[in-house]
């Protein structure tokens, strides 16, 4: 493992941690209900590039979801309009869950990668003062 090993999984830490942040961000807020003269919260999602030049993948941006979310009937809420309805956003708990799974690994994964090869240089380091 070169030092290429440390520099690579670490893109794929911070990648995987603005990941799991998005996705945490999207479950705390699944369901805020807003007036629906209002946008709805609008899901965060992570885009990614591979390195250009350089080794790694980048977090290049983040897209949201749709403003417009999903009308729910909940006449009890008290920001709810005139016709008892409010406005909830359009994220699908399934979807997150599987997305926060597959962040989780990816995030395990390259810090695996980073404990081995920092095991891998404290060997060498032995052998050398010996």
């Amino acid at each position: 493992m070169g030092l290429d090993a440390l520099g690579i999984a670490g893109t794929g830490l911070t990648l995987h941690r603005k990941w799991l942040d998005a996705v945490a961000d999207n479950i705390a807020n699944a369901n805020t209900a807003t007036p629906t003269s209002g946008a709805a919260f609008q899901a965060r999602y992570v885009v990614a590039q591979e390195g250009a030049g350089v080794s790694g993948a980048y977090v290049t941006g983040i897209a949201q979801g749709d403003a417009e979310g999903l009308l729910v009937y909940e006449p009890d809420n008290p920001i709810a309009d005139a016709d008892g309805y409010v406005r909830r956003p359009d994220i699908d708990m399934a979807e997150q869950m599987g997305e926060l799974i597959m962040a989780q690994r990816g995030y395990q994964a390259n810090a695996a990668v980073i404990d081995r090869a920092k095991t891998s240089y404290e060997a060498a380091l032995q052998i050398g003062r010996n």
